[in-house]
């Protein structure tokens, strides 16, 4: 080979890389087609769920339309029309059983083959009743599908009942032993004769673990290529439930709420971070890993372990007078996905029936634990990585959580305590420079003069060494810490009935007194644990205004003012919020005194202002800021003068 033609097969590769790279779409470009397509896939499925929602409504209302009459009972015949090849199994006797292992006690029924309600053995409700999650004579579970040109739902089917693989017929109750027990529930498909075919059937499949809340769940339909139709590629399951009340108080940032997932994406909810306990509805129209109807304390997630296409949520309250527990309605509907050309499909999911805890749910891995409100990104980093590991290491010694509060807190404050005695200093120096600010603010008493005065001063305070903003440090360090623990002590689900004191639960408000009557903004009941902490802030107010009054800063009778109206706006919100909180806050209080003793025992202000006499002497360099405000004085006058 010679030269040239090295050099022409150099030339058409460079061509062809060159073309590769010109025509390879940019990340942006990639990410656009990409947006495109989820947008059109998106549009098709949900084109598709409304047409088989009609279809499947058509459907319904035609066989509805056969058998009408109250005072008629339903043929065989008609049986037959409304069923087709499901009509043996549209028809029993419902039976219920209990399935109970370390932590569960499931009701589950063969109408259905769903988990009626559960029960969580380790935790009681607030008046000492047994922990029941959701309503058994209202939930609903329900998975629709078309089977022949029929709308069949699974919740009108009677399932047979299967333990470990063999048809059960012992007691309802059934316990897990050592081993995970599988109990399945399995609906057959009949001939035109009422023969069931045991090859093929719908089966919903339970995996119960000994000591865990988790468990797995798994839709499979056998040998049904010709009986559900080819075209299916998905199938809706409904999720219905009445959700019962547990606690005694409401927690306006951790109240029930409706919460989702999307596949690789964060945890969402339908009322926003803060719960709120508010009504509504939303659509999401993108893969979903699971959706969770949660409480204050405790959540029911339904999860997928690969996917569901999309789905609906929703939030309502029915006012049930029937149960006099009833809290809110919470429901929902995912699309699963299902290929109808195979002759079985196995769609496997989970349940979680448990406690909102960061230790059981983080484990799991799948962002149950983002349910629990810690706060934004600082707030919920300080928490989930600072307080709360400090929290379970401190519980883990069996001490009373008052006790665990009372070290933790001090513990918190010991780490602020050098930022807060460089405050403290400051808030000295100040002190002993309150005569020479009352000298230059005697000697500048017009408001014409008020430039040379402000220049006056900040040189004194560059000349002693002092700065009126030192002190803001510890309240800037402080308050994401006050933040995260108002949003950590309410979520806490280890304070929750745990008595202190006069209080006996730390998680709702300790109440000394109930009223009769209720109290705008206030409430029907006085919380002894509030009140404290309200008096101490007052307190504390007083004690540091009298400090800050060296400063002599014109125009803080207001913020003064504020100053002693926020603690009376707490005492309001406050009241009806966690004891552990009140306590948290009243704890900090009295520390901050304790703190504020030790400081003034500690610091010599004749030394102090000796210090100061002697950093005047030194020779100081203007700061870039200092020059800029000499020079606006300097333009200042030469305007004067001009006039």
């Amino acid at each position: 080979m010679n030269k040239n033609s090295v050099i022409g097969i150099i030339l058409i590769i460079g061509i062809f890389v060159g073309w590769f790279i010109w025509m390879t779409p940019s990340a942006e470009e990639i990410e656009r087609q990409q947006h495109i397509q989820d947008s059109i896939a998106n549009v098709n499925r949900q084109r598709a769920f409304e047409e088989q929602q009609r279809i499947m409504e058509e459907a319904e209302a035609a066989q509805a339309a056969v058998y009408q009459s109250d005072n008629t009972e339903i043929t065989d015949s008609q049986l037959r029309d409304r069923y087709g090849v499901f009509t043996s199994v549209a028809k029993g006797e419902e039976q219920v059983f209990t399935v109970e292992n370390d932590v569960l006690k499931m009701t589950m029924s063969s109408k259905g083959a769903y988990v009626k309600t559960v029960e969580l053995k380790d935790y009681k409700t607030w008046d000492s009743l047994p922990l029941i999650g959701f309503d058994e004579n209202t939930t609903k579970f329900n998975m629709s599908f078309f089977a022949a040109n029929r709308a069949i739902n699974t919740s009108d089917l009677y399932f047979t009942p299967y333990v470990n693989g063999n048809v059960y017929d012992g007691e309802n109750a059934i316990i897990v032993g050592d081993t995970p027990l599988t109990i399945s529930f399995r609906a057959n498909v009949d001939d035109n004769v009422g023969v069931l075919n045991p090859d093929e059937y719908v089966e919903f499949e339970y995996v119960v673990p000994k000591d865990d809340y988790m468990v797995d769940f798994v839709v499979k339909t056998v040998n049904m290529k010709n009986v559900i139709a080819s075209n299916t590629n998905f199938i809706t399951i409904d999720w219905y439930a009445d959700i019962l009340k547990q606690e005694k108080a409401v927690d306006r940032y951790n109240g029930s709420n409706v919460y989702y997932k999307f596949v690789n994406d964060d945890v969402e909810s339908l009322n926003g971070s803060r719960g709120g306990e508010k009504d509504g509805e939303k659509a999401l129209n993108s893969n979903l890993k699971w959706i969770s109807f949660k409480q204050r304390f405790f959540s029911y997630s339904l999860i997928a372990k690969e996917n569901f296409n999309s789905g609906s949520i929703g939030m309502k309250d029915d006012y049930r007078k029937s149960n006099p527990r009833y809290l809110k309605t919470m429901y929902a509907s995912v699309e699963l996905p299902f290929q109808g050309f195979e002759p079985t499909n196995v769609m496997p999911m989970q349940f979680y029936f448990g406690p909102n805890s960061l230790k059981v749910m983080d484990k799991y891995d799948i962002g149950l634990d983002k349910q629990i409100p810690l706060g934004g990104k600082l707030v919920g980093w300080i928490n989930r990585y600072i307080v709360v590991n400090v929290f379970d290491w401190l519980g883990s010694y069996g001490w009373n959580y008052g006790i665990v509060i009372l070290v933790l807190t001090i513990i918190i404050k010991l780490c602020l305590m050098p930022f807060a005695y460089k405050s403290y200093q400051s808030t000295a120096k100040m002190r002993v420079l309150k005569p020479e600010i009352d000298e230059i603010n005697a000697k500048y008493p017009d408001e014409r003069d008020n430039m040379k005065k402000q220049q006056a001063i900040m040189d004194l305070y560059k000349r002693a060494g002092a700065s009126p903003t030192s002190g803001c440090l510890p309240m800037l360090l402080q308050l994401p810490i006050l933040w995260a623990v108002f949003r950590f002590f309410p979520s806490s689900i280890e304070l929750r009935q745990q008595p202190f004191l006069w209080a006996d639960d730390l998680s709702t408000y300790d109440s000394i007194l109930d009223l009769g009557f209720n109290i705008p903004f206030y409430g029907d009941h006085v919380s002894l644990f509030t009140l404290l902490m309200t008096v101490t802030t007052i307190l504390y107010t007083y004690i540091n205004n009298k400090q800050m009054a060296a400063t002599n800063q014109q125009g803080m009778k207001g913020m003064k003012v504020m100053m002693y109206i926020m603690p009376i706006m707490f005492l309001g919100l406050f009241n009806s919020y966690s004891a552990g909180l009140s306590y948290y806050y009243m704890l900090v209080n009295i520390i901050t005194f304790i703190q504020m003793y030790l400081f003034r025992v500690f610091t010599d202000e004749d030394k102090l202002r000796k210090k100061i006499e002697l950093a005047k002497q030194r020779p100081v360099k203007k700061s870039g800021f200092q020059k800029r405000l000499e020079e606006m004085q300097r333009q200042q006058q030469q305007a004067q003068r001009k006039r």
